[in-house]
């Protein structure tokens, strides 16, 4: 990996490179995206199909689109025991952590007449793109599905691309179910994202999209976006690590290569304060690729978007790491807990050299799917909270109502909204304008 003395220059060339990677500048793809999801809306499941044929090589009609009972059975009987176990310990670990996200409604009445409160309402119906294929991820099936789930959504839609013979991948249907996935539909690509933006014969309209996919579905999930509700648009995934001279250079330089193995876009980087530690893990990162099966891919990797940056001190590592903004932090330094509480920006925080990455990917419970490309400055991990929405809640007496109008009217009135003013005051009509005045006309002198 390439060592460079960290500076204001090494900074910005660097955060320059890093954008180059997002979404967002692949422009040549949208056309493309946009003529399929045109066709989809249009045609609904006749298009579909179409494309399923086209780039999935699969032959699926209306009966067929759909995943069966025993299509699940047989999948069960194709996932080894083991594997199940583990998806079924992992998936207790998700829903526990995110239980502890849930939001409640909350009403408060006061003696004056007024009542005003939060009214939290699940989400009715969200689908859920989950990739096919080789790139099978059942632990971002149940990053997506439990939350929803734990939200109190009605009805969660799952649509993942089938393979050349028709069937989905095993393990998918597997986390699928123990997660608790309602309907299963053999579509994938920007026609998938398509049909769930619009609604197709088979397959129902949402009210939000999540789930991973590549640029095509990345790019669908932002030209939907209004339609329907979206988590991200996700981009490659991204690693930084800040260490000192403590640091085991074997566990970073592991823990750099766990998110570069990914794809050639993936971006690893390492902020030290140790020269001596940079050098170290450069040599450690070398002999794993060299042992690695995906060595290829991490090298491709290491070379366009790893780094190994020499800070002067701590205080420069942390700020370059909040400017970065990466979607996985690791700080294994002498006082992580100390250095923790300075980051501002990232998607998740593993404390120490016993938190290595793949234990949020898989296994501890906090979800996986994080901001990328700097966008954890102003976004947060997916959570119960993308599944639910917020109505407020207001209630006055005409006595509450009556101590305010004139204040009321004169706001409104202020802003020449005088059907607003209007609104307020025909409630009064013909009673005293004062406040606390009473409610009917006064008597008449005899």
């Amino acid at each position: 990996m390439r060592i460079e003395r960290l500076d204001e220059s090494t900074r910005k060339n660097i955060l320059e490179n890093l954008l180059k990677r997002s979404p967002n500048q692949y422009g040549e793809y949208e056309g493309a995206v946009a003529e399929i999801l045109a066709d989809v809306k249009e045609r609904g499941d006749a298009a579909l199909f179409e494309y399923t044929r086209r780039f999935d090589g699969a032959e699926i009609d209306g009966p067929r689109v759909r995943v069966t009972e025993d299509e699940i059975k047989e999948a069960y009987g194709l996932v080894d025991e083991g594997l199940v176990t583990i998806i079924r310990k992992a998936l207790k670990n998700i829903r526990v952590y995110h239980e502890k996200q849930r939001q409640y409604s909350w009403f408060d009445s006061k003696p004056d007449g007024t009542m005003l409160g939060q009214k939290v309402t699940a989400l009715f119906r969200v689908g859920v793109y989950v990739p096919g294929g080789k790139a099978a991820y059942p632990s971002s099936v149940l990053m997506n599905v439990v939350p929803a789930k734990v939200a109190g959504v009605e009805e969660i839609i799952m649509v993942t691309p089938p393979g050349k013979d028709g069937k989905v991948t095993p393990t998918t249907l597997v986390a699928a179910h123990e997660a608790g996935v309602d309907v299963i539909y053999k579509a994938g690509g920007a026609q998938a994202i398509g049909a769930l933006a619009y609604g197709t014969e088979s397959i129902p309209k949402v009210d939000k999209i999540v789930g991973p996919g590549n640029i095509y579905v990345a790019l669908a999930k932002k030209a939907v976006y209004g339609h329907v509700s979206i988590d991200a648009i996700a981009g490659p995934s991204e690693i930084l690590v800040i260490a000192d001279e403590t640091a085991n250079p074997r566990y970073v330089a592991a823990d750099l290569l766990s998110q570069a193995e990914h794809d050639e876009l993936a971006s690893a980087i390492l902020v030290t304060t140790s020269e001596v530690l940079a050098e170290k893990v450069s040599e450690e990162a070398e002999k794993f690729t060299a042992e690695l099966s995906r060595g290829e891919i991490i090298r491709k990797s290491l070379d366009n978007y790893g780094y190994i940056l020499v800070a002067k001190d701590m205080e420069e590592a942390v700020r370059t790491a909040n400017e970065i903004a990466s979607e996985h932090l690791e700080i294994q330094t002498k006082n992580p807990y100390e250095v923790m509480m300075k980051i501002r920006n990232a998607g998740a925080i593993f404390i120490g050299e016993y938190a290595s990455e793949p234990l949020g990917d898989y296994f501890a419970g906090p979800n996986h799917v994080l901001p990328t490309n700097g966008t954890a400055k102003f976004f947060s991990p997916l959570s119960v909270d993308d599944f639910i929405k917020k109505s407020s809640i207001i209630a006055y007496s005409k006595e509450a109502l009556r101590e305010v109008h004139e204040d009321i009217e004169a706001f409104a009135a202020a802003e020449h909204l005088t059907a607003h003013a209007n609104s307020i005051k025909v409630r009064f009509e013909g009673q005293e304008n004062e406040k606390g005045g009473t409610d009917h006309e006064p008597d008449s002198d005899l």
